[in-house]
């Protein structure tokens, strides 16, 4: 059975237009993942009007042979799905500085900087629980604009998961 276009615009009408009433204005927590060795993130979000909202992520590592610092900004666009769940794509970019300092194989210490910007999007699921609490599961892919030796592919695939309190 072939759906019909009608069947196929009213889908996209209540996707464009169910959009989330329940995003706060302010919320701060952690977001866990694996991004190029920041395990963790303190994550803030922002609410511009109740459909849309700024994310601020700031990762600090600190490793047995680098150091890193990692911030990004993403544009999110929120949508309700179910109940207190809602879904959201967004945009953005930032910048990220390592410093490794380790010796080789040979004995010789090796000390190189990295530092390059980076584009990146996310997408993904939160559930806003009655307390104020909200947990979301997100994929943040990130295209590095530089030719370091660090990324050698320039490319990121991010999946994190992330607990922030509402304000």
């Amino acid at each position: 059975m072939k759906p019909s276009y009608y069947t196929i615009l009213a889908i996209f009408v209540f996707v464009t237009f169910a959009r989330a009433q329940n995003i706060s204005k302010d919320a701060l927590g952690l977001r866990l993942a694996n991004s190029e060795g920041f395990g963790a993130e303190i994550s803030y979000q922002h609410a511009f009007t109740e459909h849309n909202r700024l994310e601020l992520n700031l990762g600090l590592s600190n490793g047995k042979k680098y150091d890193g610092l990692k911030l990004s900004a993403l544009e999110e666009w929120v949508w309700k799905a179910i109940g207190n769940l809602n879904w959201y794509l967004g945009a953005g970019g930032g910048i990220a500085s390592y410093n490794y300092d380790y010796n080789d194989l040979s004995g010789s210490n090796i000390n190189d900087n990295y530092t390059f910007l980076f584009l990146a999007a996310i997408g993904g699921l939160e559930y806003n629980f009655n307390a104020p609490f909200v947990l979301s599961l997100d994929i943040r892919p990130e295209l590095g604009l530089s030719d370091s030796n660090f990324r050698n592919d320039n490319f990121e695939f991010d999946i994190g998961i992330g607990l922030r309190y509402q304000f």
